[in-house]
């Protein structure tokens, strides 16, 4: 190709185009490295947390079906000391019958007066007594070592956050997964490969997915995480209510706290993917989140340059990767249609047929090799290879529109009476009553503290801790007096 390109008196145009193409592929090998040689952490014979007495499940939900009983046994295997399901009020009454068909002794149900996941996951950690609470997804299905291998990474004082691998639980009763399922299965492959190669090179990670991820309770509990979590605002004036797992990330980096993903069969999480073209709804969601998050991380806070440079890199490559990708077939078009314009007698003219059939199956074989982890697991998914390349494409021009769109900031898959699933700007919030608007303003101003606050030096009160509960005084005082706490 590059004899052709010289030909031609293209080989000025395409060469640096060759040169991105090799880092990209360098970087991608480097990645692989990192993931073969990963390892996850195995728990001690005599661990310093135990699940029965230091976890709590945190689950905010507004409409958990059927799939919640049997994530909610799942959980249950795992001997947590309690599961906290907050609710809006008016799904109580389900919620809790819901409760009551599995184990009513080991779940309470908890209710806000509004469907806000952010809200819930505040009224969750408020209602946790124990050092260690985990987030959860209602069709979150765990594996009986999951919390074991979880609490392994908290033997580190100076661990804040804890992820997990994921993979795809179908909705079909039978096991039969939708394209749309394989599609997601395909980005998880991705997914695990990446964090597991980023926990391995600089010990960070891009974000801790909501789904399941575990967090010491102090951190969450402090009233200066609580007003900005939710009170998080895109450009001053978009209320973010999804990208809470972001934001955690985030905080977790900017106050010091380490972060770590378990890769591993033992702490691997199963869930369920919207089974049809709502999926392509989530994807625009998340890419979203992803935009403002990376944003804030590499221009706003520059911890992540710091603390985890191998993951900002990692962010400032997939920024610029719809335009690499868009690039390609946009070159391999400028190339057909000029090579028989500008054909010398060394160099006849290939067919345009040729040229694309060439272009297509070397993709597909890249995209291959990249997914072999997934294909050796579900060898029949196979047949969506084609379509995964065609998502691809898709997903780079989404990326775009998602980067021009980034003040929409509804679910996009949810409806609420209030509108915020609708899609619609979230200025309509300005229809609220001002005698609410005085309401929220004065309940947030119980917990405002601002953000130069943090560096001031206060003493910590721990909220959970049993007086006559001697280790976990002792565990705490660690915490309290270790060179990584951010209040010292």
């Amino acid at each position: 190709m590059l004899y052709l390109t010289d030909d031609l008196g293209l080989l000025p145009f395409f060469l640096p185009l060759g040169v991105i193409g090799f880092y990209r592929y360098l970087w991608y090998f480097i990645r692989v490295i990192a993931w073969l040689t990963y390892k996850p952490r195995r728990p001690k014979a005599n661990p310093t947390y135990r699940s029965e007495e230091d976890v709590t499940i945190i689950v905010p939900t507004i409409d958990a079906g059927e799939e919640f009983k049997i994530a909610a046994r799942s959980w249950l295997a795992c001997k947590p000391k309690e599961i906290v399901i907050i609710t809006e009020t008016q799904m109580r009454g389900p919620l809790q019958e819901l409760a009551n068909e599995v184990d009513p002794s080991r779940i309470r149900v908890l209710t806000v007066p509004k469907a806000n996941k952010r809200l819930q996951m505040v009224a969750g950690v408020n209602a946790t007594s124990t050092e260690i609470l985990v987030f959860a997804d209602d069709d979150a299905i765990w594996k009986p070592t999951m919390l074991d291998y979880i609490l392994a990474c908290f033997e580190d004082l100076k661990m804040g956050g804890v992820g997990t691998s994921q993979t795809v639980h179908a909705v079909d009763p039978n096991g039969h997964q939708t394209i749309w399922e394989i599609l997601a299965g395909f980005r998880l492959t991705s997914r695990n490969i990446e964090i597991a190669a980023s926990t391995h090179i600089d010990g960070g990670i891009c974000c801790l997915s909501g789904r399941t991820a575990a967090y010491r309770t102090l951190i969450l509990k402090d009233p200066a995480f609580q007003h900005c979590f939710t009170n998080d605002l895109w450009l001053g004036k978009y209320p973010l209510n999804s990208g809470d797992d972001k934001f955690l990330t985030r905080w977790m980096c900017s106050h010091g706290w380490n972060t770590y993903a378990q890769v591993c069969k033992e702490a691997e999480l199963f869930s369920t993917f919207k089974n049809n073209w709502r999926f392509v709804k989530q994807v625009l969601r998340w890419t979203r989140n992803t935009w403002r998050s990376d944003f804030r991380s590499l221009f706003t806070e520059r911890y992540i340059w710091r603390r985890h440079p191998y993951v900002a890199f990692t962010m400032v490559d997939k920024i610029f990767n719809p335009l690499t990708l868009l690039a390609g077939p946009i070159l391999v078009g400028v190339f057909s249609s000029l090579q028989e314009q500008r054909a010398g007698p060394s160099n006849p003219p290939l067919p345009a047929w040729n040229i694309a059939v060439s272009y297509i199956c070397w993709l597909l074989v890249t995209r291959f090799v990249k997914l072999i982890p997934h294909f050796l697991r579900r060898p029949l998914d196979i047949w969506v290879l084609p379509f995964w390349l065609i998502f691809n494409y898709y997903f780079a021009i989404m990326k775009i529109y998602a980067l021009f769109t980034l003040h929409v900031t509804a679910w996009g898959t949810r409806t609420f009476t209030n509108g915020e699933g609708l899609g619609a700007p979230m200025e309509e919030e300005k229809n609220i009553s001002s005698s609410d608007n005085t309401t929220m303003y004065n309940e947030q101003q119980q917990v405002k503290i601002e953000m130069s606050d943090m560096s001031q030096t206060r003493t910590i009160h721990d909220p959970f801790a049993d007086d006559s509960d001697t280790e976990q005084q002792k565990r705490y005082k660690q915490l309290q007096h270790h060179p990584n706490n951010p209040y010292r």
